[in-house]
């Protein structure tokens, strides 16, 4: 909005000529973002409370946690404002991939939100079903996929329809553009095609995937929003990186037309995350719920499959991989000794993990700030791929 305003105006006044700087808008976006959720956290917060939308605690988890029951949730609602009001305000409104990635944002936000709601209005404890949870997700996850297959081979919306037809007019048979092969970090030229089909399954899995892996993961004050926004800086940087001609072709990349502007949206992500953070850490005033962790969680899986670094977003995010493991894992063990033995026997104290290290003895910020830690150095790690090639 910003910029189709300051394109207007620089003729005139040539100060306005610095919107046009992806780098620019993308700083005032965190801004923004920032100040929003600062300015109306308070107000959320007392609304939240007026409307006794408090967190049910699990009564078989750490004992320290009771007294965090009734603490306002769905605080997910001030991101997601934040993102959305700072992502429109800075970024090109014609961008594809700004919609495309709000839409998945607001979608799996959506979907959150009345889990939520069945949740803590209707005390119904398991909130949505898990089958019709999953349906939404898959059909969000699947429309997702099938436009970025589309959007990611030609630039502008016009270039989309062009290659739907042409997809038409060849019989169906889709011929994939080099910049959807996975690419294979830390390696120079190693990267493998994967069909239409195979570009949405991949697609799909990663949304899906890292939006319940982040919801997994939202278990103490402040642990899943700091990762959140620490892989969602670096996702902004590969962004900007495969959105420019001479960086990706010096850092060799897939040169992908448009991406840059996930720059400005990852901005917004992270400085609605820090706002966030400032009434979520320990002990915390409102939990973000749902309706934040599963919109952040696809937010990063649709940015990652964009700018074609799903595996590095496997890396980056491995604090929520290994969370989602501990889950998967301590359920396998749980039916097969119970199948065998004719009771259940667990591997961890508690999943997810966070809660077994909880329940070793750790302290709940000495937890989150290792888990804090840890992402950092994943984070490092993932962000060397740009140079060790």
């Amino acid at each position: 909005m910003f910029l189709s305003l300051a394109q207007w105006l620089q003729s005139d006044v040539s100060f306005f000529r610095v919107f046009n700087y992806i780098t620019f808008r993308a700083v005032m976006a965190t801004l923004t973002a920032l100040l929003i959720g600062l300015s109306f956290g308070p107000w959320v917060i007392r609304r939240l409370t007026i409307l006794k939308v408090g967190q049910a605690v699990r009564t078989d988890g750490p004992k320290t946690h009771l007294v965090k029951s009734g603490t306002p949730t769905m605080g997910g609602i001030l991101i997601l404002i934040s993102i959305a009001i700072s992502t429109i305000l800075w970024s090109d409104l014609s961008n594809r991939f700004i919609w495309a990635v709000l839409w998945v944002t607001l979608g799996f936000g959506m979907i959150g939100w009345v889990d939520d709601y069945r949740k803590v209005v209707y005390k119904n404890p398991k909130g949505m079903s898990s089958k019709e949870k999953y349906f939404w997700q898959s059909l969000i996850g699947i429309v997702a996929a099938i436009y970025l297959v589309f959007a990611i081979t030609d630039y502008g919306n016009i270039g989309i329809i062009r290659n739907i037809l042409q997809w038409k007019s060849d019989g169906f048979v889709f011929h994939m553009a080099e910049n959807l092969n996975i690419v294979v970090p830390f390696f120079k030229s190693i990267s493998y095609p994967l069909g239409a089909i195979g570009f949405i399954v991949l697609t799909y899995l990663v949304i899906v995937g890292s939006s319940n892996a982040v919801n997994l993961t939202d278990g103490l004050d402040g642990l899943v929003i700091m990762p959140v926004i620490l892989v969602g800086a670096a996702l902004g940087v590969f962004a900007y990186v495969t959105g420019n001609a001479i960086y990706a072709k010096y850092l060799i990349f897939p040169y992908i037309p448009g991406t840059g502007e996930l720059l400005i949206f990852c901005g917004a992500l992270g400085g609605a995350g820090l706002a966030f953070l400032w009434f979520n850490t320990h002990p915390a005033q409102v939990f973000m719920g749902d309706v934040g962790a599963l919109a952040l969680g696809g937010a990063l899986g649709t940015v990652a499959v964009i700018v074609r670094q799903e595996i590095v977003l496997f890396i980056m995010g491995g604090i929520f991989v290994v969370e989602t493991l501990s889950v998967m894992i301590q359920v396998a063990w749980f039916k097969y000794t119970k199948r065998k033995y004719g009771e259940g026997r667990r591997i961890f104290k508690m999943a997810p993990l966070h809660h077994h290290f909880e329940l070793t003895g750790w302290k709940e910020t000495q937890v989150v700030v290792r888990f804090w830690i840890i992402t950092i150095l994943l984070v490092l790690i993932g962000l060397s791929s740009l140079k060790l090639r």
